[in-house]
């Protein structure tokens, strides 16, 4: 764990919020998020997914390694303390690191992902809050970006379609 700026509130006097991520290819998505996140609580954790996790969810490395990310996300003046994750069980997660509200992206919300992480976190009492998914930037768009750049016999026409 990197500790940020604030002292983490006693037990009871302030809401703990906790924010996962990959957060590779840091964007305003990624900003808008975090931004979010810290105006609906008193201490922001920031988790960010470490690289093996990432290449079994996504089936590929992410482009910064992991304590790069974390150390770009720890400087983020939302943040008040960064997490490494490298177990996929968020509840695991949530023993660690006490947080009384966990935020997410509303792409998981009414999914069976997301309707099994409302119910496990409602179980031990963290309310998931979930935010809008930044639509016209993502890393997935950044990544495809850079590897037009990388291979310019690929058109921005095909490139263009895949989105």
């Amino acid at each position: 764990m990197v500790r940020g700026r604030r002292e983490r509130p006693v037990k009871g006097t302030g809401v703990v919020g906790y924010a996962p991520g990959a957060w590779d290819l840091f964007h305003v998505g990624h900003l808008n998020v975090l931004r979010h996140a810290a105006a609906n609580c008193d201490y922001l954790i920031a988790g960010v997914v470490d690289d093996d996790m990432l290449e079994q969810a996504k089936g590929r490395r992410p482009v910064v390694p992991v304590h790069e990310r974390a150390e770009i996300v720890s400087h983020i003046g939302y943040v008040d303390e960064v997490f490494i994750e490298t177990q996929p069980d968020k509840l695991e997660t949530w023993r660690r690191c006490q947080f009384d509200v966990f935020f997410k992206g509303d792409d998981w919300r009414g999914t069976p992902k997301g309707d099994e992480l409302e119910q496990r976190f409602a179980d031990v009492g963290v309310q998931v809050v979930y935010f809008p998914y930044t639509v016209h930037t993502s890393s997935t768009k950044l990544r495809r970006a850079l590897t037009l750049l990388e291979s310019p016999a690929e058109s921005i026409e095909q490139v263009a379609l895949e989105s």
